[in-house]
């Protein structure tokens, strides 16, 4: 594989899909070429910046580096079909795609949300679902694919309890959040062009301005009802605000944490003697969480442009080019992390870059730390035997993935 070959890979959705693949390119990157110009086809060109001190340092720099005008790797047909809608006042405005000091206000709207002590509100619920898709587990007789049937639920009703909504809109929310996300992998996407993945895109629209109308004749005490009714500067919040802060709280909060939950346990089952030390000792389970989320990344990247000519490694960044984090290598640098290939439950400490850095970390990370040790609090304890029962399966994504099946079989105390 040449330095070129590697490059390519970030933007290739197959590359994520073999994690052999990926990590040799981004390993290769790392050694030969940590801030690497890639040309790919279909694709606006980038920077790509794979050592974990390189991302540290433009997350820290966000008023040099900004999310606008490009916050993730999208094929060049939708960042056209992007820039023909901001045109139009009709972008996708989620919290990752704005810049101080828009972004400190709109964050500020749930930021009381996610804080410990709100959380703590929250346990009874998670702890609730996290036995009932444990019992489900049980139900299904020693066998199943623990993506479809469980991790892509459990943080899917978390979330959208959160949220407020009925459950009986939970399957369509899935449906959704999958074409969202699985715009890439022949299995989950709508279609293959730009379009379907903007159709998947307007049914969110449609079906939270409805929820906003909702919210706003009958305020409830849901975070649905304080997104609706937000104010910023004294005015309320357009459609489009309203409708990209659900958007990111329902997709991000589900997807991502699913992944980790997935990839955890599929972690567990490939490192036996991890997941003994784990159930001999229930406390290492904080840890264990982040390792796992270290060890799946499920967001794969964000972007960056340059505000200014600037230099990274001694590499001249033009004002107006753009820079790709990525996660996956910046976690597994041998640089900070001691033999990084090697999945350690006791992992401490853990530097991971999973949830990001500075003014943009991940608002929900406690929420999703706070649902995965619940879960493998639950089952771990209960898990007698697990195997795989087949062969697992990734996404094929260049932007938020992981595990789309993963078939297991497994006893369970009663």
């Amino acid at each position: 594989m040449t330095v070129q070959e590697a490059g390519r890979a970030l933007a290739d959705p197959t590359a994520y899909a073999d994690e052999a693949r990926l990590h040799e390119a981004l390993a290769l990157l790392r050694r030969e070429e940590p801030v690497h110009w890639v040309e790919a086809p279909g694709y606006n060109p980038f920077w790509a910046i794979t050592k974990h001190e390189d991302v540290l340092e433009i997350e820290r720099n966000n008023n040099l580096f900004l999310s606008y005008p490009r916050p993730m790797l999208l094929t060049a047909e939708l960042d056209e079909m992007q820039r023909q809608q901001r045109e139009q006042g009709m972008e996708l405005r989620t919290l990752v795609h704005m810049d101080d000091p828009e972004h400190k206000k709109m964050r500020a709207i749930t930021a009381d949300w996610f804080k410990p002590r709100s959380l703590r509100r929250l346990e009874g619920r998670i702890r609730e679902l996290a036995k009932r898709y444990v019992d489900r587990m049980a139900e299904l007789g020693g066998e199943c694919d623990f993506v479809t049937d469980v991790a892509s639920q459990f943080p899917l009703y978390v979330i959208l309890s959160v949220l407020g909504l009925p459950e009986s809109d939970y399957g369509r929310m899935l449906k959704l959040t999958q074409e969202l996300f699985g715009g890439d992998d022949p299995e989950l996407q709508r279609g293959a062009n730009a379009e379907d993945t903007m159709a998947a895109l307007m049914d969110f629209f449609e079906y939270f301005k409805e929820l906003t109308a909702s919210r706003r004749a009958n305020p409830t005490d849901d975070l649905a009802s304080l997104i609706a009714n937000a104010e910023v500067d004294g005015e309320p919040l357009s459609d489009v605000h309203t409708f990209s802060y659900y958007t990111i709280v329902a997709s991000a909060g589900h997807d991502t944490t699913s992944s980790a939950i997935a990839g955890g346990l599929h972690a567990l089952i490939e490192h036996p003697d991890q997941l003994a030390r784990l159930q001999a000792d229930l406390s290492l389970m904080p840890l264990a969480v982040d390792e796992m989320i270290r060890w799946v990344t499920p967001v794969k990247q964000f972007t960056r442009t340059a505000a200014e000519d600037t230099e990274i490694r001694g590499v001249r960044i033009a004002k107006g080019e753009s820079v790709l984090l990525s996660y996956p290598s910046a976690n597994r640098d041998e640089d900070v992390f001691e033999d990084p290939f090697r999945f350690d439950v006791g992992r401490d400490p853990n530097k991971h870059l999973a949830f990001g850095f500075g003014v943009h970390y991940c608002l929900g990370a406690r929420l999703a730390k706070l649902e995965a040790r619940i879960f493998f609090e639950e089952l771990v304890p209960r898990l007698e035997s697990i195997e795989l029962a087949g062969e697992p399966q990734l996404i094929a994504t260049t932007f938020v993935g992981g595990l789309k099946h993963l078939p297991i079989r497994y006893t369970l105390k009663s």
